[in-house]
């Protein structure tokens, strides 16, 4: 079993760092054609990726300091691994002010709530613990599930786009949408006066 290092606690979650022991954990969720559906259409991740280019990836965000990066999803009460968040700045020199909220569960995980737990913890982490000012999230259009996760987490509808996809996904002619939060909306949820 991997021995990351705790990052958050929710009530039935722990977000710890990968390790490389991970590898069978990443390649299994994404050989699950259900769960690469809007990623990629479905395909699965060859291991030689994982091992050579997403882990490695995801690992090197630990150097970068505590509060951006990936982090492996368990159960608290069995500690299965169920998926994975991050939270980053945008890829290509995003405003690191701004991190983009993303995750993946396997489908056993799926309903239950715990893709809204985590990203809760982590939205209320980006803006106690740093300086962020927006926290956002996207998905295809008729992703409606991610969406509802994002609606119940907090963030908002801002806008819906056509991104450019390195390959066709099914569905991608219905365009992407964006949710978000500020730092001002996410006080307010809480009863605070902005900053």
């Amino acid at each position: 079993m991997a021995d990351g290092r705790t990052y958050l606690e929710t009530d039935r979650l722990r977000l710890r760092e990968f390790t490389t022991e991970d590898v069978e954990h990443i390649v299994e969720l994404d050989s699950d054609p259900e769960v690469m559906r809007w990623i990629n259409g479905g395909h699965p991740t060859p291991r030689e990726v994982v091992v050579n280019e997403v882990l490695p990836a995801w690992l090197a965000y630990y150097a970068r300091g505590p509060h951006y990066g990936f982090w492996a999803v368990e159960e608290r009460a069995t500690g299965r691994f169920v998926g994975w968040f991050h939270l980053r700045p945008e890829r290509d020199g995003g405003d690191p002010r701004e991190p983009e909220l993303g995750y993946r569960f396997r489908r056993e995980a799926w309903g239950k709530g715990y893709a809204t737990e985590g990203s809760r913890a982590l939205i209320d982490r980006a803006f106690e613990e740093t300086d962020a000012t927006r926290v956002w999230a996207s998905t295809m259009v008729l992703n409606t599930g991610s969406q509802r996760v994002m609606e119940k987490a907090g963030l908002r509808h801002v806008r819906t786009f056509w991104g450019e996809w390195p390959e066709k996904i099914p569905g991608d002619e219905h365009g992407d949408v964006e949710y978000a939060i500020t730092r001002d909306e996410w006080l307010a949820s809480r009863g605070e006066p902005s900053a």
